[in-house]
């Protein structure tokens, strides 16, 4: 990769802002003006991630977490699409669904924690039912958006090279509504990370959720934070990632770029 282009891809004015927070933070609490027993200071939080990965206790946690995001996200990034395109393709289908994804959608998904823990007790099943329907939804109404508003002249491109349905799809349509997918999989890949570990600091005791309750729990705050800041790293990971590989495969998705 041109390290030109990698350095000029990083945000240095957020940066800059998240580098003065943290200077500001540090010298609020070793100069004493804020005395809360239980707020560290980002020394400390730094000193508490060190611990946790000389213990071996942080990175079987972060290979839980992104083991059970990666299969939440899969199946509802899968299913939304396919559903997407069912949708934006059938007025008829879309007419008879609407009301029924209206209800659905502003469901909280800890709120299918109980549920979880009745069928499958403390497992990860129980973070996949958490996850997966929340996380659907971006991606399932950005395709159907997307699809449903393919401009006219694309099929008319279409039936002039005299295309069947699968090629339209393939050829015509999918390439279209790339960009509303790929925003809708990010938002996802997000809410999958969020509801994850919600998951697990509620019905799964086990990955990076837990390790949130626990050390809060044993009165732990700067090891806490420390698992606290690790989500927060992983989520910028993520995201950066995802962006990497839409611009990979679909070159156009580089103005998604400017919405990070």
């Amino acid at each position: 990769m041109d390290e030109r282009r990698f350095f000029a891809g990083i945000n240095w004015p957020g940066t800059a802002v998240f580098v003065l927070v943290g200077l500001a933070w540090e010298v609020v609490i070793r100069s004493g003006l804020l005395e809360y027993e239980y707020l560290p200071a980002p020394s400390a939080i730094g000193l508490g991630l060190g611990q946790l990965a000389r213990e071996g206790t942080l990175a079987p946690d972060i290979a839980h977490t992104l083991i059970a995001v990666a299969i939440g996200w899969t199946v509802a990034i899968a299913v939304g699409i396919a559903l997407g395109f069912l949708l934006g393709l059938s007025p008829t289908a879309r007419r008879y669904s609407l009301a029924s994804i209206e209800v659905l959608r502003p469901m909280p998904g800890v709120a299918f924690a109980p549920v979880g823990l009745l069928l499958f007790g403390f497992s990860l099943k129980t973070e996949l039912v958490v996850t997966i329907l929340p996380v659907l939804w971006p991606v399932l109404v950005n395709t159907m958006g997307g699809v449903s508003g393919v401009h006219p002249r694309l099929y008319d491109v279409s039936r002039t090279f005299r295309l069947s349905r699968k090629d339209t799809i393939l050829h015509v349509i999918l390439p279209a509504v790339m960009p509303p997918i790929v925003v809708g999989a990010r938002i996802s890949l997000s809410l999958a990370l969020v509801l994850t570990v919600v998951a697990e600091m509620v019905g799964n005791p086990e990955g990076l959720g837990y390790g949130i309750v626990r050390e809060q729990q044993a009165l732990r705050p700067d090891l806490m934070f420390a698992y606290i800041v690790t989500v927060g790293f992983i989520g910028i990971v993520l995201n950066a990632g995802m962006l990497a590989l839409a611009e990979t495969v679909f070159p156009s998705s580089r103005q998604l770029r400017g919405l990070q």
